[in-house]
């Protein structure tokens, strides 16, 4: 796997100096501050592109722009409605300019209103460091009683209804607006956010968008910029719905294995892919990671290496970011069908046979606790990680005592 690290560019608390001293190999970043449907420009990604070649006093950082992420799908285009053809055409013009300027790999989602969804940005863990938590008992207060969406109610069970009631009756109103805002949150670097008006509005118009109306949605869009991406060279690599299960109502699509089987056989091209992210889809416990991984490896383009660690078995469920190696996924099993796949690839002659990864998320210590980064994105959490999931990929190439040398004795 390749290394690489998520900037937000310059306004990042993390800057080029410090991804370079973490041994990341390469960066994952994006035009966040574009508006979403608007092409981005080659001069904004040449840019961008010099500066992560930079360290702070102007010497080469070694590092390149490896991973776009994201290009944000529009809402018009998830709903066809207004411009949303104008919208993919811009889509393919981004395309187009990320591919001339030679990164080749682009993650996106198709997630309807909330791109990610969390009810506490800071939540407290034992060891007296922060994560990101979603908790349903929370959800549902939001849900029911702030947002106050006609038929919430009928969605949770008895008892996260009865839980949910208790918990906000005992709220102050800083509370619930913190509370609200947690969960309204854009997606981490963008500076499009939401307002409960603006997710009102937008539930109002997928109230007759269902699951299968979606999926048809996100065909037709694949069906246009695949195309495209695959004549540029380009992988194209969705990101599951985080969390994989239903929310407000709202229509998922990319929340399990047969989400996925179904999108890449609707258009089957190597340049529609995968962003496995072990977090996001373990977060659902019927969702087999390394089994994903052994059987849709081949369209993985890209992968996000996080845990979560789940308060019990619901579908939809309470979670909290755990650290890397200590949540529900057995990283080393998932790791090592990664690498299974990479040999894979080589012994074909695929150029794309090292995968880019990036650990995902993590826990605020240390000084990330006063550093007031991106939610799920510290500085010191996301190195510990990167550090524990690298001894582990280090042990199973290991010639004598890893994976190779096990199949030698």
């Amino acid at each position: 796997m390749k290394q690489t690290w998520r900037w937000f560019g310059p306004p990042d608390v993390a800057k080029v100096d410090d991804i370079v001293q973490a041994g990341a190999e390469g960066v994952v970043t994006a035009l966040h501050h574009i508006p979403n449907g608007v092409a981005w420009p080659f001069e904004e990604v040449t840019l961008r592109q010099r500066q992560v070649g930079l360290r702070a006093d102007g010497s080469p950082s070694g590092l390149a722009w490896d991973v776009v992420e994201s290009l944000p799908v529009s809402e018009e285009i998830k709903k066809q409605k207004g411009e949303w053809r104008e919208h993919i055409a811009s889509y393919k013009a981004s395309l187009e300019n990320i591919a001339r300027a030679g990164i080749e790999v682009v993650c996106y989602n198709f997630m309807p209103v909330l791109d990610w969804t969390r009810t506490a940005l800071r939540h407290r863990v034992p060891n007296g460091g922060t994560a990101m938590r979603f908790d349903i008992n929370d959800f549902a207060v939001f849900d029911i009683h702030i947002l106050a969406r006609a038929g919430a109610s009928e969605d949770f069970s008895e008892m996260v209804r009865l839980e949910a009631a208790r918990r906000f009756e005992k709220l102050s109103d800083a509370e619930r607006e913190r509370l609200a805002r947690s969960v309204t949150m854009g997606l981490p670097g963008s500076t499009e956010s939401l307002s409960i008006a603006d997710v009102r509005s937008h539930l109002e118009e997928y109230d007759h968008i269902s699951s299968d109306r979606l999926r048809e949605h996100f065909v037709d869009f694949l069906s246009e910029v695949v195309p495209v991406a695959e004549r540029l060279g380009l992988r194209l690599c969705c990101h599951p719905d985080d969390p994989p299960f239903p929310l407000l109502g709202l229509p998922r699509v990319m929340s399990t294995e047969a989400d996925y089987t179904y999108l890449m056989a609707k258009v089957n091209s190597p340049a529609n892919g995968i962003t496995l992210c072990s977090g996001s889809l373990g977060a659902r416990p019927d969702n087999d990671l390394p089994g994903m991984m052994k059987r849709l490896g081949d369209r993985v383009h890209f992968i996000h290496l996080r845990n979560v660690k789940r308060d019990g078995s619901d579908i939809a469920g309470s979670f909290v970011e755990a650290e890397h190696l200590a949540g529900d996924t057995d990283m080393v099993a998932l790791i090592a069908t990664i690498i299974a796949e990479e040999r894979r690839r080589k012994a074909a002659g695929r150029s794309d046979h090292q995968i880019p990864m990036r650990p995902d998320h993590g826990q605020d210590i240390l000084d990330d606790l006063t550093r007031n980064s991106q939610p799920g994105y510290p500085t010191i959490g996301r190195l510990k990680g990167l550090a524990e999931l690298r001894g582990v990929i280090t042990a199973l190439e290991h010639q004598q005592f890893g994976l190779e040398g096990s199949e030698r004795r």
